[in-house]
């Protein structure tokens, strides 16, 4: 198990010798960092062109400086503490304080020049996502370029093409890195800020991680079996809510950086896939979803009009993917009566709970937990456990929500009549099936033999 403090300690004393210099860190543009998880209101450019800004959840957007007309940014490669929610951090690898990085915004046209600091114990590089640019920017360490030792700064400098959404990651051991958390948001606004408008802008990344519980860093060689699912690095119910007006044009921007692909689901509205990381869809090839999948590598931009109020759940609808701190190899004990089983636990594990027996609720158990860990299910609501963790949040629509307004108006008043309630009167009787498959395969008649023909497969080949 890694302490903060022994990460932190490790990392220092392999990269100290090699940071860069008071002199040489004198021409670079400011590095700001963020000490917190809360989500930022969109940023306002005050030099350059004028765009709309996103609001990145959980995240924050980086400014930069101008210089004789190029829009300048520093990056910085370093060990990072990430809140993934209240009660549990993880010790990962980000950029600037956090995990993911902080989006870059800049306006199609713009010069672009990206100082990249490292601070890792390794050597690291960048690669702009869907970029067009010049082949010695695209940084493939080995391919396109030297890596960026320990303690270097690299300098990435293209013009930004083509309006859209893009990520940045490592490509050097990337396993590692990227499972570390290094990654962050791209978005180049077109030059026209009236261009593909919308009221509201949101943007995150879709990230996992493989953290024991009790322990604070990621088991970066897992392939596939990650037990924290996240958005921004952040599961729920720390993820903070979407909180719009009703009414507004509301576009939904997320890239995945996960192993696996990944169904967003809303609740309540429908919404048009309206851009990939390819660039924006034209309104004549668009059909209306509730659910679109995104693939390793993909980025997807949803809109839709938010024209229901309420708190509509938005998540990923792999089931396991809205929990926290999973274990893998666990039985279904549905049915299974394991009293005697619990007895002889509880004499090993003190206060150990049984789970599953009757299908019951985890959410609703409170069993024990090692230090820095998260029950699988936690949210609360305002009806009890939501049941959820992981890929979730709630889109919240409110009539009365200000413009430019981001704050949580808490949770949604019910007009009256509007809550599904408990029935107690008389039930009519329930339909029920009669046969096993219908009139294509009735059920067999009681005892009537049943024959059964095996055939051994011819031979393919294997063996």
């Amino acid at each position: 198990m890694n302490s903060r403090r022994n990460f932190f300690t490790g990392a220092a004393a392999l990269v100290g010798a090699g940071l860069v210099s008071r002199v040489g860190a004198a021409s670079l543009p400011e590095a700001p960092v963020m000490d917190n998880a809360n989500t930022q209101p969109p940023l306002v450019p005050n030099t350059g062109r004028h765009f709309n800004g996103v609001v990145t959840l959980n995240g924050w957007s980086l400014p930069w400086r101008m210089n004789n007309g190029v829009k300048e940014f520093h990056l910085i490669a370093e060990p990072v503490v990430r809140e993934i929610a209240p009660g549990m951090k993880a010790n990962l690898w980000g950029y600037n304080g956090q995990s993911p990085g902080p989006t870059i915004e800049v306006v199609e046209g713009d010069r672009v020049r990206i100082f990249v600091t490292n601070r890792l114990p390794e050597h690291t590089s960048i690669h702009w996502h869907g970029q067009r640019l010049p082949n010695g920017m695209d940084g493939v360490t080995g391919l396109n370029q030297p890596g960026i030792q320990p303690g270097k700064t690299f300098v990435y400098e293209f013009v930004a093409q083509r309006p859209g959404t893009f990520m940045y990651h490592p490509h050097a051991d990337e396993m590692v890195q990227m499972a570390m958390g290094m990654m962050g948001f791209w978005v180049t606004h077109p030059k026209n800020p009236a261009h593909h408008a919308v009221d509201r802008d949101f943007v995150f990344l879709l990230n996992a991680y493989d953290i024991d519980p009790g322990s604070y860093t990621p088991r970066t060689n897992t392939m596939l079996d990650f037990n924290l699912w996240t958005f921004n690095s952040r599961v729920f119910p720390g993820i903070d809510s979407m909180n719009v007006r009703q009414g507004d044009r509301v576009r939904i921007r997320a890239g995945n950086l996960t192993m696996t692909n990944h169904p967003l689901h809303i609740h309540g509205h429908e919404f048009e896939v309206t851009g990939t990381d390819g660039g924006w869809i034209r309104p004549q090839s668009r059909w209306p979803e509730v659910t679109t999948d995104i693939a390793v590598g993909q980025m997807r931009a949803i809109e839709f009009v938010a024209t229901a109020p309420g708190d509509w759940a938005f998540h990923c609808h792999k089931s396991h993917h809205t929990m926290n701190a999973m274990g893998h190899d666990v039985p279904n004990l549905i049915g299974v009566d394991h009293r005697g089983i619990a007895e002889k636990i509880n004499k090993l594990v003190p206060d150990y709970m049984v789970m599953g027996d009757k299908g019951g609720s985890m959410g609703d158990m409170e069993m024990p937990l090692p230090e820095n860990t998260l029950p699988m299910m936690t949210g609360q609501g305002p009806f009890g456990g939501v049941e959820m963790g992981g890929m979730f949040t709630v889109v919240k629509v409110r009539k009365e929500q200000k413009r430019g307004d981001y704050s949580d108006p808490g949770w949604y008043k019910h007009p009256a009549g509007t809550v599904a309630y408990e029935w107690k009167g008389e039930l009519p009787p329930a339909a029920r099936a009669t046969s096993a498959g219908g009139q294509s395969m009735p059920r067999a008649k009681p005892g009537m033999p049943v024959e059964f023909k095996v055939r051994k497969p011819k031979s393919h080949g294997h063996h």
